[in-house]
């Protein structure tokens, strides 16, 4: 990385903690929309999922349904958000860097966590309220064997989850043109997705729905999942990223 993407990042991460310190209320408002962002993608892909269930080519709804759940990451760089994920790359990258405290990330990341449950707490709850679009047999069909995958294995799809969303928001920052932001996210992000990687904030809409319309999930289950997958993601975007990023640039 040149020395001007290196101060982006760290500039990034020391506007972060700046604007929870000062403004706390503007701040949880920016993760509780990307919270919302995530559940638009996660409504628009189950529901493309959904409809070529149906159809003889269901492969087709697995690829759609990743291309269009890049709308998420488009959005929050595009509109705004804090989006949790993001930030344990550019939260690690500016304590890296020393431009920010660790303390500083942790509060960043714990804020920017909460904040998007709530945003999928209410986006998924009207989903569900509207009807949920028909998916209810879909979802049914998937959550069981999303909840049962390997702790491993749950773990390892994590951590290459959020290397990819790193990616992605990595071009969102780094890029100057918007076609060119569109391009690289919407391959990252649809990269993860089609390869049934494991967000932690996208889950977090799924079990709220999945749980709302199919008996019998275990709250159990979920929490641990979303414990792994968590840890999982913090470890794709704080360190398997973000630390060879800034040590790539270290002389500079």
């Amino acid at each position: 990385m040149i020395y001007e993407d290196v101060q982006k990042l760290s500039n990034a991460a020391k506007n972060k903690i700046t604007l929870l310190n000062k403004n706390f209320g503007k701040y949880f408002m920016r993760a509780v929309m990307a919270g919302f962002f995530i559940v638009v993608a996660m409504i628009f892909s189950n529901v493309v999922g959904n409809v070529f269930s149906a159809s003889e080519l269901p492969a087709w709804g697995k690829f759609l349904g990743a291309v269009v759940f890049s709308i998420a990451v488009l959005l929050i760089s595009l509109v705004g958000g804090e989006l949790f994920t993001g930030n344990n790359l550019v939260m690690a990258f500016g304590a890296y860097d020393k431009k920010v405290t660790w303390g500083d990330a942790g509060k960043v990341w714990l804020v920017s966590y909460i904040g998007n449950f709530v945003g999928c707490l209410i986006l998924s709850l009207i989903f569900v309220w509207a009807g949920a679009s028909g998916t209810k047999d879909y979802f049914a069909g998937f959550i069981n064997n999303k909840l049962s995958i390997p702790v491993g294995e749950m773990f390892c799809r994590a951590v290459l989850c959020n290397f990819f969303v790193c990616l992605g928001v990595l071009c969102g920052i780094k890029l100057k043109s918007e076609a060119a932001k569109f391009l690289m996210i919407v391959m990252c992000i649809s990269g993860f997705v089609v390869s049934g990687f494991e967000h932690c904030v996208a889950n977090m809409g799924i079990f709220v729905t999945a749980f709302c319309m199919v008996p019998g999930l275990s709250v159990g289950a979920m929490l641990k999942s979303m414990l792994i997958v968590t840890l999982g993601n913090m470890v794709g975007g704080a360190l398997l990223l973000a630390w060879p990023l800034r040590k790539m640039s270290a002389d500079e």
